[in-house]
């Protein structure tokens, strides 16, 4: 009996088994992403998103923080049922609404647009590190085929960041109803870290063709872990590793896909 390896990742020339690249554990994904997290090198990774997402809402406050307070002001300023509720709250000898709406606006736009920014320097400059550790170690068997790595990381970091900021701009308003502010937030950032860091987690190993597939056959493994990674996104500590331990968790998630999927690729004849 010969084992003949397909090359093309076709699904006509190999099939994913119930065993392959879709039934990859997501768990086991968090479980192998945290004793990766606690190696030195990932521990010293932290700091670079970090420092990004520190700098650049620290720059976004400096610049932007005045000329949007006063923006945010006008806007409320036209809209009657705020300016009778702030009314009210004043006659009742209560405290000014939108002494305290007006920053905490603010805030909610300037600081997810830093964030999503570490998140997009986390995916395009740590995640070859990421890779290149866990490659290393777990996936030395699964070989770089990936094509113009850099060029899809960057341009996917770039629409991603774009359409996350647009998507938190234009659903703002929706904040003002309950839930919503708790649901718009864990979903705008479960589409971000899914869309962002999925492609990045395979991007340097899978074909063109491999990546298609992986990225259909396991999207919804894809959307949960940017799910309890947005959930977990709710607790500010949080804030310092994500960046660098979701991009641990999709490139074991992935990785073990790849590896999977070229498992599933030999025919025995």
């Amino acid at each position: 009996m010969t084992a003949l390896r397909t090359d093309s990742a076709s699904p006509d020339n190999g099939r994913f088994s119930t065993a392959g690249a879709g039934a990859v554990s997501v768990g086991q994904a968090f479980k192998r992403a945290l004793v990766s997290q606690c190696h030195p090198t990932m521990l010293f990774a932290v700091l670079l998103p970090f420092l990004i997402t520190l700098v650049g809402a620290l720059l976004l406050l400096y610049f932007f923080w005045t000329p949007l307070v006063e923006w945010l002001g006008a806007q409320i300023s036209r809209v009657d049922m705020l300016n009778r509720a702030e009314d009210w709250m004043l006659a009742m000898g209560l405290f000014s609404l939108k002494v305290y709406l007006i920053p905490l606006l603010a805030c909610a736009i300037l600081l997810p647009v830093s964030g999503v920014l570490g998140l997009a320097i986390a995916a395009v400059f740590v995640m070859p590190l990421v890779l290149r550790h866990v490659g290393q170690r777990e996936y030395a068997s699964v070989g770089r085929k990936g094509k113009y790595s850099t060029a899809v990381s960057v341009w996917n970091a770039v629409w991603v960041s774009a359409a996350f900021a647009a998507g938190w701009l234009l659903t703002l308003p929706l904040w003002l109803v309950p839930p919503m502010a708790i649901v718009l937030s864990i979903f705008w950032w479960a589409f971000a870290f899914s869309r962002m860091m999925r492609v990045d987690a395979i991007v340097e190993h899978a074909s063109p063709a491999e990546r298609k597939l992986i990225l259909e056959r396991n999207n919804g493994g894809f959307w949960t872990i940017g799910l309890i990674c947005s959930l977990l996104n709710l607790l500010p500590p949080a804030w310092i590793i994500l960046p660098v331990f979701s991009a641990l968790v999709y490139a074991h998630y992935g990785l073990e896909a790849l590896k999977r999927l070229r498992q599933d690729r030999v025919i025995d004849v």
